[in-house]
């Protein structure tokens, strides 16, 4: 009987690069590199099985700063590099790190595709609602109207909503956070950590230099009470500082706002059900932005499905056995083939 190997002890420190740290002063990726480094050695996974992928952006610096394996590689193509490392290395966890221009204008495909297919991936998307790498420009997520140095008069512009699109695309794993949220930030990411599957993660992130103060509503202490809901599975959505609001669906099933007492009791406010194999409910829940209603924080959905990767695999073992090993010479020459003189 052979004795079981014991890993060692893991503490954020030793998934600190040599790499100097340079993101603007006062950026929001430096908290969420953080929170990630504390997470990690809470996993019980080797150092050696970790990576992170990156594509292009402020956020996508990311794998230089971890002490693991990683890359940095194409604008948008994150997703396809990570699933190809995925499924050749299935007993890697994988890592992409993402912004909201990088994912979600040139990226948007890959992004969709790595959704639908559940690639067992952990997907962090870094949402500072502008292009901060190329100096400021609206991003797809930048809200309307919003004057930036390539919309001088405004954008005109419907942003989109990534946990919207995630849903849309039947993510089987959805949450949003915050920066500066640590205890928050750092709960949702060990979820995402241990879900078998896409696991997209949402980041409020501050760029302090073209896009500051973009989500103090959800970040002040003295405002996010007011004007976010804190998602919590089997819970009502209560939300405001006395905690004595409340979230209700109307005779046309659309959400409204209700103050508890009154006539209003717990028990007629929406229920949040992360696991519904339906995803209606928590689609609903991502279209409540503020300030025309609070806006949800946390785990929106958390189901279970096949992973993309353990499929492929899966084909290819069984047509191994059926079929034997295949021949790559063999698989040149078959066919039709022809020879340019």
């Amino acid at each position: 009987m052979s004795a079981s190997i014991e890993l060692p002890v893991l503490k954020p420190k030793d998934f600190a690069s040599d790499q100097e740290v340079r993101w603007c002063p006062r950026c929001g990726d430096y908290s969420i590199l953080a929170q990630v480094k504390k997470v990690l050695p809470t996993l019980g996974i080797p150092k050696e099985n970790f990576a992170f992928i990156s594509g292009i952006g402020c956020s996508s610096r990311f794998p230089y700063y971890m002490n693991t394996y990683g890359m940095h590689s194409i604008h948008g193509r994150a997703p396809a590099v990570a699933t190809g490392l995925k499924v050749t290395r299935p007993e890697l966890q994988v890592w992409v790190i993402t912004g909201d221009g990088d994912s979600l204008s040139i990226g948007g495909n890959h992004f969709m595709h790595m959704i639908r297919r559940n690639v067992d991936l952990k997907v962090i998307l870094f949402n500072n609602q502008i292009y901060g790498l190329t100096k400021g420009q609206y991003s797809p997520t930048s809200p309307e109207g919003k004057k930036t140095k390539s919309t001088p008069y405004g954008s005109v512009d419907a942003p989109l909503t990534p946990i919207s699109v995630a849903l849309g695309a039947r993510a089987s794993f959805v949450a949003r956070s915050v920066d500066v949220d640590i205890k928050h930030l750092c709960m949702v990411l060990e979820r995402a950590a241990h879900h078998k599957g896409t696991a997209i993660v949402e980041v409020y992130q501050d760029c302090n230099v073209f896009n500051t103060g973009a989500f103090e509503f959800a970040s002040k202490k003295d405002q996010k009470q007011e004007n976010c809901i804190y998602l919590e599975h089997g819970k009502p959505l209560i939300f405001g500082k006395d905690k004595n609001k409340g979230i209700r669906l109307n005779h046309l099933n659309q959400p409204e706002v209700v103050e508890l007492g009154k006539g209003i009791e717990e028990d007629d406010l929406l229920f949040h059900d992360e696991k519904a194999d339906d995803p209606s409910l928590a689609f609903l829940l991502s279209q409540m932005r503020y300030p025309d209603s609070p806006e949800p924080m946390g785990v929106f959905r958390a189901v279970e499905r096949p992973t993309y990767d353990e499929l492929v695999n899966e084909q290819v073992r069984e047509v191994t056995e059926k079929q034997g090993r295949g021949d790559l010479e063999k698989l040149f020459h078959s066919g039709d083939t022809w020879v340019v003189e």
